[in-house]
Parts: C-alpha cells; structure tokens; sequence
C-alpha cells in the first residue's frame, strides 16, 4: 500500500490477536458448564456481539466520508507526512493526514442497538421451546431465568426479571447520555473545567436506580482496621457511598480521555479492561451459582461482551496508522459502561482496581491538570521524523514564576528522576523599575502523562510499539488487581464476596 495508507489484508498483529482471543474466551463463557449460565440467552448475546463487530467494522469505514464533510476530522500529528518546518516543529495551520474524529458514536450506536435487541431474550424466562408465554391467571409464577435471584430478593420470577429490566433500561439510558455528551464535546469542543461534570449528569439514572435497588451502602473493614476503630466488621457509611459511586463515573469516563494521544490507545486501554472486567465476571459466576451475586455478575457480562466487540472493531481501525479517531464520544461511552458495570452490577470497588494505570496518570498529571505546572493545550509525545518514533513532549516555562508547589514539584521530578527536566543557560530580562535586572530561570520539563514517562525511561519508540508496551502495562496491572481482589483480599477479611 502506499504510504500512509492502511491495507486492509494488513491487519497489525496485536489487535488481529486481541480480536482471537477475545472470540476464543467468549466461546468458553458460553460452553464452560460451571458457568452455570442461561444458555440460549447467552448464545445470543454472544451472536449480538459478532454483529456489533461487524456493524462497528462496516459503518466506521462507510461513514468516513460523512463525517469528514461534516468537518469532523483531525490531523494525525505523529505521521512523516505531517507538515514541519526544519527543526521539526510543527506548523499552523496543522497539514497532514485528515483522519474521521468522533467515531465512537458509531460504536455507541451499534452497541446501543444490540443491546434493545437483547432484551426479550434476556427478561423472559427460556425453556426448551424458546421465548415462554406469560403464566395463566392463577399460576404458579415462572422462576427467574437470572438463577436464584428470586429467592435471594423474595420476589416471584417474572417481578425479579421485571426489576432487573428497570436497571438495565436505566443502564442504557446513562450511557445513551453520556454518548450524546461526548459527541457535544467533539462538535463543541468543551474546555476541561465543563466536561468534568458532564459524567455526573449523565449517570444520575444509575444513583437513582441503586437508591430504588435498595443497594448497600455498607463497607466491609479489613480485621485490622476493624480492630483498632473498634466499628465492627462492617459500618454503614450512608450518603458517602453515593457520592463515591458519583465519583466513580467521573473519573471513568475522564481517565481513559486523560490517558490518549497515540494510535489505538484509547480502545486499546478499554479493550484490556473491559476483559478483565469478563473474567471478574466469570470467576464470580463460578464461585457463586445462584443468588444475588450470581445475577450482578451475569447482568454485568451481557453488558461488557458486547462491549468488548465494539472496541476490539475500533480497536482495528484505530491501530497505528489510524484510519479513525474514536474521539472524546468513545472514552465517555467507555467509562459510562464500565461505571454501569461497577455501579449496577454491585462490582464498582472491584472495577476501581482495574483502573491502576489511569489512576497512576491522574496522580502523575495533577500538577499539570491544576495548573501547578503550566500546562500545554495537548500534551501527546512529540515526533522524530529522522527516525519515525516518538520523543518526549515538553512545556517550557519560567521557574521564577512557580508557586512554592510548583517548585516543590519541579524538585521532586528532578531529583527522583520522575521526568525529563533541563535547564536552558539563564537569560536576562528587562529592567525593573528599580533598575534591578530581572534574571530568568528557563526550565524545560516533560509532559506529566504515563506515555511521556514511558518514553523517558525506555527511550523513543515507534508508535505501534508504544501502545503495545502501555497496553501491556495495563494487563500486568489487571492480572496484580485479580491478584489483590482474590488472594490478598482473603488475608485482609474474614469473608471475600
């Protein structure tokens, strides 16, 4: 192909894997007997799930057009056919390779509508003859197809199934909204301040729905802890747990946006989650075989399998060099799901594990994010075009100008070697008024993300190679929360749920 142009028998090899194994996996979920899942309403939900794949695959690249002409599009910066002048700094305005922005809205869409289309197939019970009638006045009520849960709530099948399909419904509405508002982002191009909320806006169906749910707002302490505040094993901590479950979508959705700037990062990262997030699942389906438990951890799966189709779709075309940019919709639609998921499916502490690398990016860019550190509008590694990788990116400042925590930072990052800090020779200002020369002190400092940190450490990569590195930082972190949640966690409390 010529270059710059992605052949499509081309397919990079990581994603080409992640899309095997995903297929492989999912096909065990439905056979593995102790499972103990519907069978029928699975097999569906997996074959929903092919066809997001392939809705997401075709619509994507049908749609490139259109939205191109709609002016939804962005120029891949990090590409030799990207505009510079001879020290390699880009020029305004920005000429390079045009890719579609926003694409996430079609993989929303197509989520969206397997998952309307999975609704009678999941709230009627299944017999052998498919979908059942509704029982005759008089009879015996039919027992929920979610196993057991039923006699763990003390309602009658049909009021169990019922009950589950208010959440559900509120599930897709929460992350209907959070798809639109992330589209507005993309059109409107909200600052940072703005878009933070919008989370909170959109999953105020999930709060109102785990408040009708009756659910739990009761901690569970570690023995320690429960020893030395002398509380019991357990406290109560009311109004708190809504205002962490609030939080927990908040950061959700803006974590995995916080966490972007190169090819295939974005779905890359959600895809790794969103599996992890399956066999969380698949462990729990196999520990508990009824109940409460059992019906969350499955209602969460019917959820995320889908889900994972739509990225690992994205995931091809946005592999390096992209063909789409999913854009600010996607990373909405992908935090509102996993927060769905956390949230509706009673998991939202356990979902936080997954999370290890985003939350070590928030920590790492907060400096930045509050403006302690001045901070660039876009802060993507930069390029080398001599040698086609990525190079740190860096933001040029005065440290005369720092706040006392903005010193104390540039300390800490200097001294512990927590980014790349250079010190340009010293210029003199103008004169002040007093006649005093004013002495500047240039500080050069690397991007405070993860992607910059990698590439201060490791040294400058290809961008391809980048991603998969981060990705592979993603599944160790995944495999060390599975790691916390069952085995660490059972030397800490006297019961692991």
């Amino acid at each position: 192909a010529p270059s710059g142009v992605f052949a499509p028998s081309a397919m990079p090899s990581a994603p080409a894997l992640a899309v095997g194994a995903a297929s492989v996996a999912a096909a065990a979920i439905m056979l593995a007997p102790g499972l103990n899942v519907p069978p029928v309403m699975m097999g569906v939900n997996l074959l929903l799930s092919c066809a997001c794949y392939l809705m997401t695959s075709k619509m994507s690249m049908a749609m490139r057009d259109t939205f191109i002409k709609a002016r939804l599009f962005g120029i891949d910066l990090n590409k030799p056919e990207t505009k510079r002048d001879a020290n390699g700094v880009l020029m305004r305005p920005y000429q390079g390779p045009i890719i579609p922005e926003a694409m996430g809205a079609i993989g929303g869409t197509a989520y969206l509508v397997s998952m309307f289309c999975f609704i009678p197939f999941a709230f009627y019970d299944v017999g052998s003859a498919g979908l059942a009638a509704l029982p005759a006045a008089g009879a015996a009520p039919a027992r929920s197809i979610w196993r057991g849960l039923d006699a763990g709530s003390g309602m009658a099948g049909q009021a169990a199934d019922g009950f589950l399909l208010s959440k559900y419904l509120c599930g897709l509405l929460a992350i209907c909204c959070m798809c639109f508002l992330g589209f507005a982002d993309n059109v409107l191009d909200l600052r940072w301040r703005d878009k933070l909320w919008l989370p909170l806006t959109a999953s105020l169906p999930l709060l109102m729905v785990y408040v009708v749910d009756g659910g739990g707002t009761v901690i569970v302490l570690p023995r320690a802890a429960s020893r030395l505040l002398g509380l019991g094993s357990s406290v109560d901590i009311g109004a708190a747990y809504y205002a962490f479950m609030a939080c927990l979508a908040i950061f959700c959705t803006n974590a995995i946006n916080i966490l972007a700037g190169v090819n295939g990062l974005e779905a890359g990262q959600s895809v790794v989650i969103a599996i992890t997030i399956a066999i969380n699942n698949c462990i729990q389906l196999f520990r508990w075989s009824e109940g409460p438990l059992h019906a969350n951890n499955l209602f969460s799966l019917c959820l995320i399998l889908p889900f994972l189709a739509v990225s690992l779709a994205l995931l091809r075309l946005n592999w390096h060099p992209a063909r789409i940019f999913v854009g600010d919709t996607y990373c909405y639609f992908a935090g509102m799901t996993f927060a769905v998921c956390g949230i509706l499916g009673h998991n939202a502490k356990t979902v936080l594990l997954f999370f290890l690398p985003q939350i070590a990016n928030f920590v790492y860019s907060l400096p930045q994010l509050f403006k302690v550190i001045p901070c660039p509008r876009h802060r993507m590694p930069g390029y080398d075009r001599n040698t086609d990788r990525l190079v740190v990116s860096t933001v040029e400042f005065d440290e005369a100008e720092l706040r006392p925590l903005g010193r104390i930072v540039l300390f800490l990052c200097e001294h512990l070697r927590l980014a790349l800090v250079r010190r340009p020779p010293p210029a003199h200002g103008s004169a002040h008024a007093a006649g005093t020369p004013a002495v500047s002190r240039p500080v050069v400092l690397s991007n405070l993300t993860i992607i910059n940190l990698a590439l201060y450490l490791l040294g400058p990569m290809h961008e391809a190679r980048l991603t998969t590195t981060l990705l592979g930082v993603q599944a160790v972190c995944s495999c060390v929360a599975l790691f916390i949640r069952y085995w660490l966690a059972g030397l800490l409390y006297d019961t692991v749920y």
